[in-house]
C-alpha cells in the first residue's frame, strides 16, 4: 500500500479564546503524490489555516502533521512552492519582481543565480507574463501583476507539491484563462492543492473536492457545487 506523502492526523488549531469554536477541529487528511485537491469553504471556515497547517507554517494546537517520501519514508521537508494569498506579503519590502521570483529558489535572496537559474527565471517570467515589469519593485505593481509575479515564485524551482490559495484573485479574463492551462498541464505531473471560490473549471481538473468548514467534508469527484457538504 502507498502511504500518502502528507497526512493530518486529528489537526485542531485553536487561536486564543476563540469563543466561537476552534479554527480547525479533529481535522484527519491524507494527500497522496498526484493529487488535485481543490478546497473551497466558507470565509473564516478555515481554508487558509489548513493551508498553513499542510505548509507547516503553523504548528497545530494538537494533532500530527507527517510528510513522507515518495518511497513512504518520513521526512522533515517536501519540495514545495506555495502561492500566498496577497495579505500576506509585505509589499513594503524593496524588492524587484526579478528578484522576487527568482528567490522562489531558495539560495539566497542576494546569491549570485547560475546561468540555469537565469534561463529558468526567463522561461516563468515569459510563462506569467511578468517580463514586462520584471524591474519594478513589488510595492509598486497592482494586484494582477503582484499575483503574477507570486505565481512565478511558487513555480520556478519546479517542485513537487503546488500549494495556490486564492490564485485567481485580483487577475484579468484573459489570465484567468491562462491560469487554468498552467494548472491544468501541472495536473500531470505534480501534486496540487488548490484553494478557490471560482470552481467551475477547476472541479473538472480536479481529482477530489474538499469543503473546509472547521473540519474537512470530503466530496465525490463529480460534485461541481459547494452550497453545503457535498450539496
Amino acid at each position: 500500500m502507498t502511504l500518502p506523502i502528507i497526512q493530518l492526523t486529528d489537526v485542531t488549531v485553536r487561536y486564543g479564546d476563540h469563543r466561537q469554536g476552534d479554527a480547525l477541529s479533529g481535522v484527519n487528511l491524507s494527500v497522496d503524490a498526484g493529487d488535485f485537491l481543490a478546497i473551497t469553504g466558507p470565509n473564516g471556515g478555515g481554508k487558509t489555516t489548513l493551508l498553513r497547517v499542510i505548509l507547516k507554517l503553523l504548528k497545530p494546537t494538537s494533532g500530527k502533521v507527517i510528510y513522507r517520501t515518495a518511497a513512504g519514508a518520513e521526512t522533515k521537508r517536501l519540495s514545495i512552492g506555495y502561492l500566498p494569498q496577497k495579505s500576506m506579503i509585505d509589499s513594503r519590502f524593496p524588492i524587484t519582481v526579478r528578484e522576487t521570483v527568482l528567490s522562489g529558489l531558495l539560495k539566497g535572496l542576494w546569491s549570485r543565480p547560475s546561468a540555469s537559474d537565469l534561463e529558468r527565471l526567463d522561461e516563468i517570467m515569459r510563462l506569467t507574463g511578468a517580463a514586462e515589469f520584471a524591474g519594478r519593485t513589488i510595492g509598486t505593481l497592482s494586484g494582477g501583476q503582484l499575483q503574477r509575479t507570486l505565481l512565478g515564485r511558487a513555480l520556478i524551482s519546479d517542485p513537487d507539491i503546488i500549494v495556490l490559495d486564492e490564485p485567481l484573485s485580483y487577475v484579468d479574463k484573459s489570465f484567468e484563462e491562462q491560469i487554468y492551462g498552467i494548472v491544468e498541464e501541472l495536473s500531470h505531473t505534480k501534486t496540487i492543492i488548490l484553494v478557490s471560490h471560482e470552481m467551475t473549471v477547476i472541479s473538472g481538473m480536479a481529482t477530489r473536492h474538499l469543503i473546509v468548514d472547521r473540519t474537512v467534508h470530503t466530496c465525490p469527484s463529480h460534485h461541481h457545487h459547494y452550497i453545503s457538504p457535498c450539496d
